[in-house]
């Protein structure tokens, strides 16, 4: 397999996986186990196929057409520093599966739970492997998504609900922000390509954006990364499954904000901005993080600060401006993913042994739990900074540049060893509470559930990370130093500086402030221990100031008074106020750029008028003032006349030589008139005392009515105007003599106005009929809970007139059953069916050389149900029509994505059409063009939609008359009523 497509399959086989986990029944445990397992591992494998490419330098690298006239191609970009990030997603993704086997109970749904595990897995790579900044945030965006969905996967329980929301909340917003300040930066590069803007580095910081361009990016990096003050949302998001933490918080989701800062550090870094806003949110992160680490009671609310303060340093070094830092930061990056990941595991193996993550509970473990204590004791230990383990070198890095690096204000070369020293010194005393509260001591009581060795493949996991620990502690060069020498190059290119990975150094400043730490991180935790035993729950100083308060407060204020408050100003319920303030806004919009620029050139003279046409819009103008003058007490009337300003439209286009357009505006008015016909049946009678229609007092009708028609007025003539003005202006480079020249040529279809559609302007009509089943499901949902109104729940007036005259008694007539006056044209319509669904396929397949398509299409069928409605009414349609309204809606969907898709296997960009001559027997030479299935999925989903809705408006007659629910297997809408 080419290399293209193995890098495709790396983001690919985890969300392949995910969709087959997702499949699988809920008690599968073992199946999913192993299907997660394959998955994670042989991402893992395939990595190593590109380790030698990578490793030499180079940059692998596949890109996929997706619009390229924007700049928004599908890019694949791997190189060193991704290479060591993709690693640790799926290498310790691997370990979180085989570890999460035995951690899940049966009783969870545990497919699902390895369902989210591998999609966040697909989103973290895509997000690491992403050339594109668009497609970058894209995959930013998915892995808030997921990871919301692992946070919440207890999802009965209150703690995992709020957590969940406050993840979600807080990284979704920064994301926001972050695709803001991607866009700033495209624009400012010009390209939104990877490696067009990591050489555009001296042109980005030069320009008068880049201020708002690096506020809004790390802001995006800041909250993913928990740093100050958006740090408070981490320690909630412990209330997921350990397995979760493990995975989330150690080596994936919050190593996607450092992974940014780091990534585009060689063209957003240098400049004093960037010294004061990252590496100061990074000093704060640093010292708070580990101080408040101290005084937590719950091991995994320690490890949840001491991971944000762990962050907080990598950040620290992002910002200090230095290579040399870079080279730290990306080390401790590696080397905290390997201690927190096994750490985390050994919380999750205490809690799952005796049923308590709780410090002051539990004591005494290391003779219960001895394998299990040895591992943690390591682990905790490199977490501390001890020597000979991997922590302790990146710490000694974190020093050294802390005293050697150049700084804005000379003060802070006393300040950043000062806090260097305190925050690790404060790391020692967190990580000596974590074992010695959990592992020393007398035997612990009452406990939950007697403490005991976890089985052997749970305690696997935790082996590997610190074997790994050990080995990179006593062995630098050897084990971490290639991977860490292939990711520094592929960030910092030709400016890598000279860097020693020696476990000895000789006697240094670094090592001097190593030993104080140690030293004083003990002294900290002896004199503390009285206090952390009986003293009050939180850190001293900083007992009541909570994050979670003041973000509950925050959105309080959003969504309570602020909104409140404007919805009180500007929101009714009565729909004219809406579409008065609508209306107006719209007109000082429009008005605007007038009074500033002026009308520009003077408007086109008029061309010679035509009597016919004149007298035709005479009725349509009439048509419409009368619909609007009746829509108030006579919707019947209003409605008609309203169907005659639609035909007066038709016309029109007829008149302009448009068919497409004009038979697409005529089924448009019989399709919709007759919804809004069963629409209206249910609606309330209207009053007729004017004086209930005022707004307001002091308002008088004609005051108000003045008023609406100025507004009106104003907003018809303008939009007029507009409309006029832009068909009649001359333009030199007319868009449409591109249309016409390459229709056929490129499009392979004589109907220009298909062949944009279709092809040309795809991706609109893609998002459009997306737009269509959003609004059909909308519709659907909202009229389920929808009920008649009381005063039109009887039969109509004129209904019940007519079936005395014919003798049956008003409601008794069964549903499918006609009177005889109409048993002709019902008779009519039914054999109408067959004739108009030929039509509706002869529209659809003449529809790329001829006025036609899918759209058109789709209504005429639509056409061919409503009127089956008619005839025969809801129950009978629905026994004798098997039409399942949302399986249209989904094949047309897949039909119009799918043709998008298989330009990809073919090079070219999403949505090329293909169009070529094939010769078949007897019948000669047939065009072709894949354009066909796309208006296939266009014809399948209108039609679907628009039956979807005439299926929702129908059954109010049934709830009407409290007759029981129609089979609801015959339209695939089960438990609908």
């Amino acid at each position: 397999m080419p290399d293209d497509a193995l890098l495709l399959a790396a983001i690919g086989i985890p969300f392949a996986g995910a969709v087959a986990a997702g499949l699988l029944p809920t008690n599968a445990r073992n199946a999913a186990a192993w299907l997660a397992s394959g998955v994670t591992l042989g991402c893992f494998l395939l990595l190593w196929v590109f380790y030698p490419t990578v490793s030499a330098g180079g940059v692998l690298r596949h890109e996929i057409a997706w619009m390229p006239s924007l700049g928004l191609n599908f890019v694949v970009r791997l190189d060193g520093f991704a290479w060591a990030f993709a690693a640790l997603v799926s290498g310790i993704g691997f370990l979180v599966v085989l570890y999460a086997r035995y951690y899940m109970s049966s009783e969870d749904p545990v497919p699902r739970f390895f369902a989210f595990l591998l999609a966040f897995m697909g989103s973290m790579t895509g997000l690491v492997l992403s050339g594109n900044l668009i497609q970058l945030a894209f995959f930013w965006e998915l892995t808030s998504l997921f990871s919301f969905l692992l946070i919440g996967y207890w999802h009965h329980t209150a703690a995992a609900r709020e957590g969940a929301r406050m993840a979600l909340t807080i990284t979704a917003t920064g994301g926001l922000a972050l695709f803001t300040g991607l866009l700033i930066v495209g624009h400012i590069v010009g390209s939104y390509d990877l490696d067009i803007v990591l050489d555009a580095g001296d042109r980005i910081r030069e320009h008068a954006l880049y201020l708002p361009a690096l506020i809004l990016i790390l802001l995006g990096a800041l909250t993913k990364s928990a740093q100050f003050p958006f740090h408070f949302w981490l320690p909630h998001a412990m209330a997921a499954p350990t397995p979760v933490s493990a995975y989330l918080h150690s080596a994936t989701l919050v190593k996607a904000g450092v992974f940014l800062m780091a990534r585009l550090w060689p063209v957003m870094a240098g400049t004093d901005a960037w010294f004061w806003i990252v590496g100061s949110a990074g000093l704060i992160t640093l010292i708070l993080g580990a101080y408040i680490a101290i005084f937590q009671q719950d091991l995994k609310g320690l490890l949840a600060y001491s991971t944000i303060s762990h962050l907080g340093l990598i950040t620290l070094l992002l910002g200090l401006n230095s290579e040399h830092a870079m080279v730290a930061a990306i080390f401790h990056t590696l080397n905290h993913a390997t201690f927190k990941a096994s750490l985390f595991m050994a919380a999750g193996i205490i809690d799952h042994e005796t049923g308590t993550r709780d410090i002051r509970r539990l004591s005494g473990l290391n003779r219960s739990m001895p394998f299990t204590g040895r591992l943690a004791i390591v682990a905790a230990a490199a977490m501390a900074g001890v020597p000979l383990l991997n922590g302790f070198l990146s710490k000694e890095m974190f020093f050294a540049e802390a005293l050697e690096v150049s700084v804005p204000l000379p003060s802070m070369h006393i300040v950043l060893p000062l806090a260097a020293t305190l925050a690790s010194a404060f790391s020692v005393a967190y990580s000596l509470r974590f074992i010695h509260g959990a592992f020393f001591g007398p035997d612990p009581t009452d406990l939950p559930r007697t403490p005991h060795e976890p089985p052997g493949w749970m305690r696997f996991p935790v082996e590997i990370l610190v074997l790994i620990c050990m080995a990179v502690g006593m062995l630098p060069a050897a084990t971490i130093g290639p991977y860490l020498d292939m990711a520094v190059r592929s960030v910092l290119g030709a400016e890598t500086p000279e860097y020693s990975l020696a476990v000895w150094h000789g006697f240094n400043q670094p090592l001097l402030m190593s030993l104080l730490a140690l030293a004083g991180g003990v002294g900290l935790y002896l004199a503390l221990q009285r206090y952390l035993q009986t003293g009050p729950e939180g850190p001293p100083l900083l007992r009541n100031l909570k994050g979670q308060r003041i973000f509950e407060r925050a959105l309080v204020f959003l969504s309570w008074r602020l909104a409140r408050t404007l919805e009180r100003l500007l929101g009714t319920r009565r729909l004219q106020p809406q579409l008065r303030l609508l209306v107006g806004v719209t007109l000082v919009a429009a008005l605007f750029p007038l009074i500033l620029r002026g009308i520009g050139p003077a408007l086109p003279r008029p061309t010679p008028v035509d009597p016919p046409l004149v007298l035709v819009w005479v009725v349509g103008i009439a048509c419409a003032i009368g619909a609007a003058w009746q829509a108030k007490f006579h919707r019947l009337a209003s409605l008609i006349m309203l169907g005659g300003a639609g035909l007066v439209t038709c016309v029109t286009f007829v008149w302009f030589s448009a068919p497409d357009l004009a038979l697409t505006q005529l089924l448009v008015e019989v399709v919709t008139t007759v919804l809004l016909l069963l629409g209206v049946r249910w609606l309330p009678k209207r009053l007729v005392d004017l004086r209930l229609d005022a707004t307001g007092p002091g308002i008088a009708p004609r005051v108000r009515r003045g008023r609406d028609f100025l507004l009106a007025l104003g907003a018809g003539c303008g939009l007029s105007a507009l409309a006029y003005a832009v068909m009649m202006r001359p333009f030199p480079d007319s868009i449409s003599r591109h249309f016409l020249e390459r229709s056929y040529n490129e499009g392979g279809g004589t109907n220009v106005v298909n062949v944009i559609l279709v092809d040309f302007r795809g991706f609109d009509t893609m998002g459009e009929i997306t737009v269509v089943a959003v609004v059909a499901l909308t519709v659907f949902a909202l009229l389920r809970r929808f009920r008649p109104a009381p005063d039109s729940v009887d039969v109509p007036e004129q209904q019940r007139d007519q079936t005395r005259l014919d003798g049956v008694q008003p409601g008794s007539q069964p549903d499918g059953a006609v009177a005889d006056w109409l048993l002709v044209p019902a008779t009519i319509m039914r054999m109408l069916f067959p004739v108009i669904g030929v039509v509706a396929v002869y529209l659809l397949l003449r529809g790329h050389d001829m006025p036609g398509g899918g759209f058109v299409a789709g209504l005429t069928m639509s056409v061919a149900i409503i009127l089956q409605y008619m005839a025969s009414g809801t129950r009978w349609v629905e026994d004798h029509l098997r039409v399942h309204p949302l399986r249209w809606i989904g094949m047309g969907l897949l039909l119009a994505g799918g043709t998008g898709v298989a330009a990809w296997v073919f090079e070219r960009p999403f949505l090329t059409s293909y169009f070529a001559y094939e010769e078949l027997p007897v019948i000669g030479k047939v065009p072709t063009a894949s354009a066909l299935i796309f208006d296939l999925g266009v014809f399948s989903l209108v039609f679907g939609a628009t039956v979807l809705i005439l299926i929702a408006l129908a059954h109010q007659s049934i709830r009407s008359h409290r007759a029981a629910p129609p089979p609801a297997r015959s339209l695939g809408l089960a438990g609908e009523d």
